[in-house]
């Protein structure tokens, strides 16, 4: 059985989400800023993504969370990122990290490993792979994609969750999220959503988007994958292939309501 309890806090965390329309301050990669944005309009946060080490602390002193992506990595950006984080971390704003790619190349390996041992990360959000590499564990990656399964990761993020004091999610066909303690999985979704760039980095940003809005990291990490997993499925039904999905995407995240979420969220403790 699926937790009704979760698909109501779900319901309560997008009117929240859209009664008060947090800023969202994302430093983030050049593939996926602007589907990204889009995602996070038609969720109902504000998003801004600034990326200039001139401006990161400023900025994320008017966010209600701050969303960390190392798709794109250049040393300013790390730079930016670092110093955005500490401001964040000196505010008490919730962090999200999706260390995209960690364990393909070095610098995406070390870069993710200087951000989580320098910062107070509130949810990490990545690929089987990539939690793995995380974790120190004999991991590679294909480019960016996950050559692991979601199950094979589960024993590690436990362990990085504790260690790190921040909650782990791994998405996958079934997503699982642990805060070290509780485990959740998550069976919204659909196939096509990976069929097009951008979808595992979109999820990063409306989970910072519920963060914003909700104090428990684990249950809003939960909730926004189930939200966002529900909206994929409901634009699988709508679009013929890849090109009219990334629309039909927006569009459903635009119509989700608190009706949707309560019959249809699908997450299991």
């Amino acid at each position: 059985m699926f937790d009704e309890k979760l698909a109501r806090k779900a319901a309560i965390n997008l009117k929240a989400l859209r009664a008060q329309k947090p800023l969202i301050h994302n430093i983030t990669n050049f593939v996926v800023m602007n589907f990204t944005a889009n995602a996070l309009l038609a969720f109902g946060a504000s998003p801004v993504m600034a990326h200039a080490p001139e401006e990161v602390e400023e900025m994320v002193s008017f966010a209600g969370a701050l969303v960390l992506n190392i798709g794109t990595l250049t040393h300013p950006w790390v730079d930016a990122m670092l110093m955005a984080g500490k401001k964040a971390n000196e505010l008490g704003t919730p962090i999200v990290l999706d260390p995209v790619g960690a364990g393909a190349t070095a610098f995406r390996t070390a870069t993710a490993k200087k951000l989580t041992d320098t910062l107070s990360i509130s949810v990490i959000r990545g690929n089987a792979s990539e939690v793995l590499s995380l974790a120190g564990e004999d991991s590679q990656t294909k480019g960016v994609d996950a050559v692991h399964g979601v199950d094979e990761a589960e024993g590690a993020a436990l362990a990085l969750s504790q260690k790190l004091d921040a909650t782990l999610a791994i998405t996958g066909p079934v997503d699982l999220v642990t805060d070290g303690k509780r485990v959740l999985r998550v069976f919204n979704g659909h196939e096509r959503m990976g069929n097009v760039t951008g979808t595992g980095c979109t999820a990063t940003a409306l989970i910072g988007a519920f963060l914003a809005v909700d104090g428990d990291s684990l249950e809003a990490t939960a909730t926004a994958l189930a939200t966002y997993g529900l909206a994929g499925e409901e634009a699988a039904s709508e679009s013929k292939g890849p090109g009219s999905f990334h629309p039909a995407l927006l569009d459903a995240l635009f119509n989700l309501n608190s009706e949707k979420l309560e019959k249809k969220i699908r997450i299991k403790i």
